[in-house]
């Protein structure tokens, strides 16, 4: 036995310490420098030890072998993938998340952390706008929110169409549609080949200029097939433009198919309900059957929590609940684990309630407000020196181009190199851009400035 009295209240203050330790580095920090693979593997590698390491050592290892590969993706001028760093009440609550190691799998086994989902979820779709009633899981992204909401669809459209596919699965069930855009998110591809329903069953709709689908498309691919039943995918928030889809016109064209169900993939996007400036670019979000969003994007609680609502509950519920004579409490509303894919969860709920309690409504929207005005600066610094911004800066997203694919590329590694900050490339409409993704409450003026001379500076050089 390597535990001795007190062991654990010391291994917990010094883990917290060397976590103050690095938040409180984190804006001077290099945001990612080139990280040494060969020297990580050898701090970290090593045959398997024979016998016991006392717990201290191992933690000083720990932190001594990482630190030199860790990435400042908290800090404020971190700006790839859509990463919001977190608030400090969330940090603090995912920390005694931990510490407490609830078995967040239902009412019977976390009372306080089920509790906490429950009153987290009713808060969320008051301040997204989405229907009181609806039903609010908490999962691991945007990947397993989109699956459990599109879980939800299938089983409610083939219901319609007499269909029972909980119990006879998709062998010999009538032929479901999937209609989504163009410029849909990939995970939404992965979901449909995880469901069993193929991305064969997609019926694409063309995008307009900045992402969001083409209405008059949408309404001539739906017109194609009326009867069938039919999944729309819309979009809060092209991962790419930030452009969203026209939520209210889509919707009203999806409920001419007489069996339907509208799913909004708004990973980030969705966020965008809880701010008034930026409410009428989703305007007629509640009018959807369910909804994905990323709490550790814009909401800035750490990795991983992703959420799914549904206005359908029972359908929610009959597409992912189980039960076992052993689970005590399964199978029932009260059950967390019974909203999403996961049994064996963590208890997320608790930083998601401590952001929303930090923030309060005006706080969502206040950052939303200002990530999205840092945007804007971030586009017009780069203008300004002759880089072309290549979308409408409607959100938090921009596109900057530096003239050939190589030239951007180049740019863009030279950034990531130099440290001031971190941002990545994409590709789109066939050419190769630098996206700047602007979400993490900590970001200042003075952070896009510095970020934006840096940029300037690399490519000046490339």
């Amino acid at each position: 036995m390597t535990d001795q009295p007190g062991t654990v209240a010391d291994l917990i203050r010094t883990a917290a310490e060397a976590a103050i330790e690095f938040r409180l580095g984190l804006p001077e920090r290099p945001v990612a420098p080139p990280a040494d693979r060969a020297a990580l593997l050898a701090a970290f590698g090593g045959p398997l030890p024979d016998g016991p390491t006392a717990p201290d050592r191992v933690l000083d290892d720990l932190i001594a072998a990482a630190d030199p590969g860790l990435v400042a993706s908290a800090g404020p001028r971190f700006f790839g993938f859509v990463v919001g760093g977190s608030l400090p009440a969330a940090t603090a609550a995912d920390m005694l998340a931990v510490g407490w190691d609830q078995l967040a799998f239902n009412a019977v086994s976390a009372p306080a952390a089920s509790v906490a989902e429950e009153v987290a979820g009713s808060w969320l779709t008051e301040l997204l706008g989405l229907p009181a009633t609806a039903s609010v899981g908490f999962g691991t992204g945007a990947q397993s929110a989109n699956t459990v909401g599109l879980a939800a669809a299938r089983h409610r459209v083939l219901a319609r169409a007499g269909w029972d596919v909980a119990r006879d699965g998709l062998i010999g069930a009538p032929r479901l549609r999937v209609v989504a855009s163009a410029e849909r998110h990939a995970t939404v591809d992965r979901s449909l080949r995880l469901l069993g329903l193929g991305t064969g069953s997609v019926a694409q709709v063309a995008a307009g200029p900045q992402g969001a689908i083409d209405i008059d498309s949408l309404i001539e691919v739906l017109a194609a097939d009326p009867t069938a039943p039919t999944i729309v995918v819309l979009q809060a928030g092209n991962v790419n433009t930030g452009a969203c889809d026209d939520l209210r016109a889509a919707i009203g064209a999806a409920r001419t198919v007489g069996n339907c169900w509208v799913h909004v993939d708004g990973a980030f996007g969705l966020w965008a309900a809880a701010c008034p400036q930026t409410r009428p670019l989703v305007d007629g979000i509640e009018l959807a059957d369910s909804w994905c969003t990323d709490a550790h994007k814009w909401l800035n609680v750490p990795y991983d929590c992703g959420l799914v609502a549904c206005a359908d509950a029972q359908a929610h519920l009959a597409a992912t609940s189980f039960t076992a004579a052993y689970l005590v409490g399964a199978g029932t509303t009260g059950s967390s684990a019974d909203l999403v894919l996961e049994s064996s969860r963590r208890a997320r709920g608790f930083a998601v309630w401590a952001a929303l309690r930090e923030l309060g409504g005006s706080g969502v929207a206040d950052l939303v407000r200002r990530t999205c005005g840092l945007a804007r600066r971030f586009a017009d610094g780069l203008a300004a020196g002759g880089v072309e911004i290549a979308n409408d800066v409607v959100l938090n997203q921009v596109l900057a181009g530096f003239g050939t694919d190589a030239r951007t590329d180049a740019v863009i590694d030279g950034v990531q190199r130099e440290g001031t900050c971190w941002l990545g490339g994409t590709t789109w409409r066939g050419r190769r851009l630098m996206r700047i993704s602007v979400s993490n409450w900590s970001t200042t003026a003075d952070d896009v400035d510095r970020s934006v001379a840096a940029i300037l500076r690399v490519a000046a050089a490339a």
